[in-house]
């Protein structure tokens, strides 16, 4: 398993968590090509069994810790 720390496609607010539908902050690439989108809880919870499966993970959450005083660039909104 790879962590992705500088994603060739970032994450926007247009990607939704698979299992809520919260933002997702999580892509999960798989063996097969498909890929999963979590939300950082649910990122959280599932990363034990995510590790089995996963070829790569681009976690994006970090950005949820960023001052609230930045700009949110406009693909963000």
């Amino acid at each position: 398993m790879t962590t992705v720390l500088t994603p060739a496609s970032p994450l926007t607010a247009a990607d939704r968590c698979d299992r809520c539908g919260a933002q997702a902050y999580l892509r999960v690439v798989l063996a097969s090509g498909g890929e999963l989108l979590f939300c950082a809880h649910h990122g959280r919870k599932f990363e034990p069994e995510l590790k089995k499966i996963a070829v790569e993970i681009q976690d994006e959450s970090g950005r949820l810790s960023t001052s609230t005083n930045t700009t949110v660039a406009d693909e963000e909104r």
